[in-house]
């Protein structure tokens, strides 16, 4: 469903003219887009004695904004990288850079590293070998972070601190790049501070929500990916078409987004549907039929070893 926002001019150019250049735009997706900041700015609006709607809307809001700019990075709402990129900078979840975000995105794209304790910027294993030297109390907070509810409760904030500290080590050692990013993502934190110290809303209760929205999110991330010998194998399907597979945007058929990254999220179910016994062949039958299924198997139990049960000794 994408049209042309700006359209052709009616006269041909001529040979000094530029021919215009076509910025296409995925009205489905931008409406939602726009829809998510009208429900942001009313849960920010709301007065006194609403605040806890208000927290829910904000969390809800949250983490629909981050899936909507997992589409922007991937081209989906605007078929314009700098428009895109203008878009993704404000980022009301406040604690990651969309550059970073999209930087990380991408490397994990790459199928072949998938679950890679050091290529995929994405992957919750670690080295045999890091993992025989992690402290006995550092050792239970991890292992609690393989149950579901440890990984909503405990995931954000290990996952964020990894993530600050090895940006920090980056910058400090001279990366002027992933320094760039940070600067850029300023900008955009000030105005969302702005726009909430404008608001009914207190900074610490608008920053519990965006915390809450990672911790939505940590739903969907949780078994995206598992340790597999082929790569092909390792990327999940849900069959789910609940509430969630919309604040995630379908990316509940990853398995299908990693094969077509470029294919619009309300697209993916019909795809998925279409060659389901194909994909499901392909991904070795990791199926789930619902995140229904998931609290039921995993609430309280872990999927996985923290360390990554292929890896092999020495290998980096």
């Amino acid at each position: 469903m994408t049209t042309a926002l700006l359209p052709q001019l009616s006269q041909a150019p001529s040979e000094q003219t530029p021919p215009t250049r076509i910025v296409t735009v995925d009205w489905r997706t931008f409406s939602v887009l726009t829809g998510c900041l009208l429900v942001w700015g009313l849960a920010l609006s709301m007065p006194q004695g609403w605040q806890a709607f208000s927290f829910v809307l904000l969390v809800l809001s949250l983490t629909l904004h981050s899936s909507l700019s997992h589409e922007l990075l991937h081209g989906i709402v605007v078929r314009s990288n700098r428009i895109s990129t203008a878009i993704g900078l404000i980022q009301p979840g406040l604690f990651v850079p969309y550059l970073r975000f999209k930087e990380q995105h991408l490397a994990h794209h790459h199928d072949a590293r998938l679950t890679d304790p050091y290529d995929d910027p994405e992957s919750h294993y670690l080295d045999p070998a890091v993992w025989e030297r992690v402290p006995f109390l550092l050792r239970l907070v991890l292992q609690m972070n393989n149950t579901l509810l440890g990984r909503m409760i405990l995931g954000p904030a290990i996952g964020l601190a990894v993530f600050w500290t090895g940006d920090l080590r980056r910058i400090a050692k001279g990366d002027t790049k992933v320094l760039a990013h940070w600067v850029s993502h300023v900008p955009g934190v000030l105005l969302v501070l702005g726009v909430v110290a404008w608001s009914e809303v207190s900074l610490w209760s608008y920053l519990l929500a965006c915390y809450g929205a990672l911790s939505v999110l940590r739903i969907r991330t949780f078994l995206e990916h598992r340790a597999h010998e082929r790569a092909s194998g390792r990327t999940v399907i849900i069959e789910d078409s609940g509430p969630l597979a919309f604040l995630f945007l379908n990316n509940n058929y990853h398995a299908v987004h990693h094969i077509h990254p470029q294919v619009a999220w309300y697209r993916l179910p019909s795809v998925y549907r279409a060659r389901r016994a194909a994909f499901v062949a392909r991904n070795q039958g990791y199926v789930y039929r619902s995140y229904g299924t998931i609290f039921a198997q995993y609430l309280l139990r872990a999927k996985d070893p923290v360390a990554h049960p292929l890896w092999r000794r020495g290998h980096k």
